[in-house]
């Protein structure tokens, strides 16, 4: 086992203990937010119905908030462990920014979580909608702080380097580096999208059990509008996203798109096998100047191939492919969204559909990961951008120690999730049950 490389096993683990985490805040940052918005219906019109939605959804809120926290922590460790590097290096940088995450929005998230979860019947109502509006802040606060740490560590701003470590001159320029803006906006839309179709999901799933009624009905009809307004939106900021990702890190946009070479007028790949060794695509399916279009808002617009960077470019198979699966997502979400709404309101929920959104329940999840590995595979060889290699971040960890751990990992990982997926679907399958049983008493 100690023939494996320790650093590729090193990143490995991380990404694994990323992956598994990532999921859960994007649904908690966006769930926040719908329970807000259940809760002020309620109190604006007193349909029971909006409470009940509530009701029901805050539990999937719960669970999915505590596997968050969790996953979180064992991450944290790796910094010590695997990535003694990164703190030695940019420490005043990070360091900061992860406690002002804990102390700004997880103290507050965790404190009234409680008033949210078990405070109604026991505080006014006033007080529970203020307690739900501030967890939701909470989760977008915390999603601020953590992304302004990563984006800085793509486009760092507002410091120097000073015998080898790197010291803040300006965290207004930290905080709010050139990445950022677009980073945060993409990032709370696609948490919005996740949450939206796991809306429409349970929610067709209870009508494919019977489950017609309000509850229902409010709920399915909230996912299909949010992802139906959200997905539009999401492409623009994507499109802009790329548009600062072109000027702050070209080898990476270089790999999205599958350019070797320096180009005028570059073609747009829709289809090709990445071949790293030859440095060129195999069964390549592309459409002439159209990359440079969209790219440069210029037919014959120039993009830098990744033949120009030398060695420090990411690997472009898992970047190009990544990239082509969170469009193809999107562009699934775009049209189930856009149809669901449509037919929902003219005709009603037809069986078909119901099963098509219940495929798509977690499909956010699959979207979300694949922009992620785009953002991280396409940083490497960097740690932060320019600064700090991977390599140089790395400990001396013996492979076969993170191997183990690794594997250990992967396997509460696989099965944390599996139970959560389960776990969903039955408090689906109960609530169907019961609202079931008390439309025919």
């Amino acid at each position: 086992m100690d023939s494996f490389d320790p650093v590729v096993l090193a990143r490995i683990q991380f990404a694994a203990n990323i992956s598994f985490h990532i999921l859960f805040p994007s649904i908690s940052i966006g769930m926040g937010w719908v329970l807000l918005f259940f809760k002020t219906r309620f109190n604006t019109t007193g349909q029971q119905h909006w409470m009940d939605a509530y009701q029901f959804w805050v539990k999937v809120f719960a669970l999915t908030f505590a596997l968050g926290v969790v996953s979180g922590i064992t991450m944290s460790f790796q910094f010590g462990t695997n990535w003694p590097g990164f703190m030695n290096t940019v420490g005043n940088v990070a360091g900061p920014l992860l406690a002002y995450e804990v102390l700004t929005a997880f103290f507050l998230e965790a404190t009234m979580l409680g008033i949210m979860l078990f405070g109604r019947g026991r505080v006014s109502e006033r007080v529970h909608t203020i307690a739900t509006f501030l967890v939701a802040a909470g989760t977008t606060a915390s999603a601020f702080w953590i992304l302004a740490l990563n984006s800085w560590m793509h486009t760092p701003a507002g410091f120097e380097m000073i015998n080898g470590q790197a010291h803040v001159t300006s965290w207004v320029e930290v905080i709010f580096n050139p990445s950022f803006p677009y980073r945060m906006a993409h990032m709370l839309i696609a948490s919005g999208l996740t949450v939206a179709f796991l809306l429409a999901g349970l929610s067709a799933y209870r009508w494919l059990l019977g489950d017609k009624g309000a509850t229902v009905q409010a709920s399915l009809r909230t996912g299909l509008t949010v992802a139906a307004l959200l997905i539009p939106l999401q492409i623009v900021v994507g499109d802009m996203h790329g548009l600062n990702t072109l000027k702050h890190q070209p080898a990476k946009l270089a790999a999205m798109e599958g350019i070797w070479e320096t180009q005028q007028g570059a073609p747009a790949v829709l289809f090709a096998l990445p071949d790293q060794a030859t440095q060129t695509n195999k069964f390549e399916v592309a459409i002439p100047k159209l990359a440079s279009l969209y790219l440069t808002h210029d037919w014959n617009g120039e993009i830098k191939g990744i033949k120009e960077f030398g060695d420090k470019h990411p690997p472009v198979a898992p970047v190009f492919w990544a990239f082509r699966v969170m469009v193809g997502v999107g562009l699934l979400m775009l049209g189930v969204s856009w149809l669901a709404v449509w037919q929902v309101r003219q005709r009603g929920l037809q069986p078909w559909l119901a099963r098509v959104l219940v495929a798509m329940t977690f499909s956010g999840w699959v979207a979300l990961l694949a922009g992620w590995y785009v953002t991280e595979i396409g940083r490497q060889p960097w740690l932060v951008y320019g600064v700090l290699t991977t390599a140089q971040a790395a400990s001396t960890v013996p492979a076969g120690n993170i191997a183990l751990t690794l594997a250990m990992y992967l396997t509460l990982y696989t099965a944390l999730l599996f139970a959560y997926v389960r776990v969903v679907f039955y408090l689906a399958r109960k609530a169907a049950k019961t609202e079931i049983e008390v439309a025919h008493a």
